[in-house]
């Protein structure tokens, strides 16, 4: 049987399936792991525990070594980013009462806010150039739930205390630390990553009701078109701004799949975001599978329209610098 490469056709699947089966056992089998032992701890119970796992393994993949033209594309496709995603979370909390369009607060900063790492290095290694790839870098500050708890807290729009976030951030910080010291350490653990994914994702199923699912599938997918249009664009015109050529701005226009982590990690640190982090997740996991699918279009449309762009000035140049026959005498 071929299980994994079924599983890999999906989206995002080794997050997103282990994560569906979650839910169902969660939704309509309840009890049916908390019996204690090992069996439990691998229930929501033992979520936050791979979640910290989770954050090492990814802390060790950020890397320092980057040329000063990559932190300066990557870092102004982090800001417009992260200050976009910020913006429209602040309207819809001041203006709208902290929803919109069943869309809260919370999933609308974590969907625009974080991009998809392995799709983005998948798509700029393919289509763009090194330093396209290497614009990630920068942009891997947005991983994790620390930056969204950051800008709610600065917003005003939560309440957790400097502690937590501490205890968020110091995992990822450890194994920075650890990876930037030693390439053996960063290659085992970054290399790794994949194997805790799936049980991070059925954990956090665990904590779902598929209840909520029909409640927020709808607008996550919304979300997920909106994130796109919205963040695509935003990138795209940061990245040419910068020197680049709008290719690495297309790649992150998607929402990452480990920030369906995020809202539960959130509500974990503030339990006023409890109610609604089941149906933020979902929502997020919608716009993580739309963008998926559809952030790669948008990135072939930025290469091919660059390299047509390219291909027509040189055939405009070529045809310039081409001899003129000579004048046929009278």
């Amino acid at each position: 049987m071929r299980i994994l490469q079924t599983i890999n056709k999906v989206p995002g699947g080794l997050m997103v399936v282990p994560m569906f089966i979650g839910m169902v056992i969660n939704t309509f089998f309840p009890h049916l792991l908390k019996i204690g032992g090992f069996t439990e701890a691998l229930s929501g119970a033992g979520y936050p525990t791979i979640l910290g796992m989770y954050l090492f393994t990814v802390g060790t993949k950020m890397t320092l070594n980057t040329a000063p033209r990559m932190l300066k594309r990557g870092f102004g496709i982090l800001f417009v980013k992260v200050g976009v995603a910020t913006l429209f979370a602040l309207l819809v909390a001041k203006l709208f009462g902290g929803e919109i369009w069943g869309l809260s607060t919370l999933a609308i900063l974590v969907a625009m806010s974080d991009t998809n790492g392995g799709l983005f290095m998948a798509l700029t290694s393919a289509m763009g150039d090194k330093e396209d790839a290497g614009t990630y870098v920068p942009q891997s500050i947005e991983t994790g739930p620390f930056l969204t708890m950051v800008i709610l807290v600065g917003a005003g729009l939560a309440d957790i205390p400097w502690w937590s976030m501490v205890a968020v951030i110091a995992p990822i910080a450890a194994g920075a630390i650890l990876g930037n010291l030693d390439d053996d350490i960063r290659e085992f653990f970054g290399s790794r990553e994949p194997l805790i994914v799936p049980f991070m994702g059925f954990t956090l199923g665990q904590t779902i009701n598929l209840g909520n699912v029909v409640q927020g599938g709808i607008a996550g997918i919304g979300l997920g078109l909106f994130v796109l249009v919205v963040t695509g664009f935003v990138c795209i015109v940061a990245d040419k701004l910068l020197g680049g050529r709008g290719i690495a701005g297309a790649a992150a226009s998607s929402t990452a799949g480990n920030s369906t982590a995020v809202p539960k990690a959130v509500a974990l640190a503030d339990p006023t975001y409890m109610a609604i982090a089941p149906i933020a997740t979902v929502q997020v996991t919608a716009s993580f599978v739309v963008t998926a699918l559809l952030t790669p279009m948008l990135t072939a449309w930025m290469y091919r329209r660059v390299h047509g762009k390219a291909a027509s000035e040189g055939a405009q140049g070529e045809k310039l610098a081409a001899p003129r026959p000579a004048t046929e005498p009278a």
